[in-house]
């Protein structure tokens, strides 16, 4: 790529593309393990680092790489930063790393990180591939919070419990009490299920959102196309 459009590839990292919503990649993970805020931010901000980290890398490498060898290196450094992100979480977040357990190596086998790697990083420079792989990375990132959030507070009444598994004791009175004591407990909105329904919902209003920005942009260029014939037509009369 010659020219990079940092404003195109932050719109498709967040929404145009985004892998949760639209690639509908790395779906296992993230209906397994959104139950709560804090699990999902675990999952997101680890996806988020593999993702800037390799495809910064394979975008040094993308010259020095053979056709033949091209995926597995690729898979290689994607293991190595899997790696380095799980050895991180066991040394200052171990409760965390326990309870999302396998999710964590499992993001080597995520097609997200190797769809960027293949895809962009391998084609263009370290800055845009790096800022691809954090947009990317970030737009996974706020569905799993916008998931986790919504199960929390429908499962358990409340959000932002056990915050201090991800940024130490002083974020345990992070939590709040959203619906009190009181609330009945949607149980359901915890399990895979429901976390299935949730991105579902997601998935059909951003849908519902895309279509009316794009009436919308079609109403505008019609609009345009129609004072631009009149002035046409006013200057031939004329």
């Amino acid at each position: 790529m010659s020219d990079v459009n940092y404003q195109e590839i932050t719109q498709k990292g967040l929404w145009g593309n985004n892998p949760a919503l639209v690639q509908l990649l790395g779906l296992c993970p993230l209906l397994a393990v959104s139950s709560t805020v804090v699990n999902a931010l675990g999952l997101g901000l680890a996806t988020l680092l593999v993702l800037t980290s390799t495809n910064s890398a394979v975008s040094l490498i993308r010259k020095y790489v053979s056709d033949a060898v091209r995926l597995p290196a690729f898979v290689m450094i994607i293991a190595s930063a899997v790696t380095c992100i799980e050895l991180l979480m066991k040394a200052f977040t171990y409760e965390l790393y326990q309870i999302l357990g396998l999710f964590i190596p499992l993001i080597v086998t995520n097609c997200a990180v190797l769809g960027r790697a293949d895809a962009f990083a391998s084609k263009n420079k370290l800055i845009p591939s790096a800022v691809d792989g954090f947009m990317m990375g970030m737009g996974f990132l706020l569905v799993l919070v916008c998931v986790g959030a919504v199960r929390e507070l429908l499962g358990t009444g409340h959000l932002f419990a056990d915050m201090q598994l991800l940024f130490g004791e002083s974020a345990r009175s992070w939590q709040l009490n959203v619906f009190g004591e009181s609330f009945p407990n949607v149980i359901f909105a915890l399990l895979p299920p429901g976390a299935f329904i949730v991105v579902g919902f997601l998935i059909a209003g951003k849908n519902v959102i895309d279509a009316k920005l794009k009436a919308r942009a079609d109403a505008v260029k019609e609009q345009a196309a129609k004072g631009s014939k009149r002035v046409r037509t006013t200057g031939s009369v004329a």
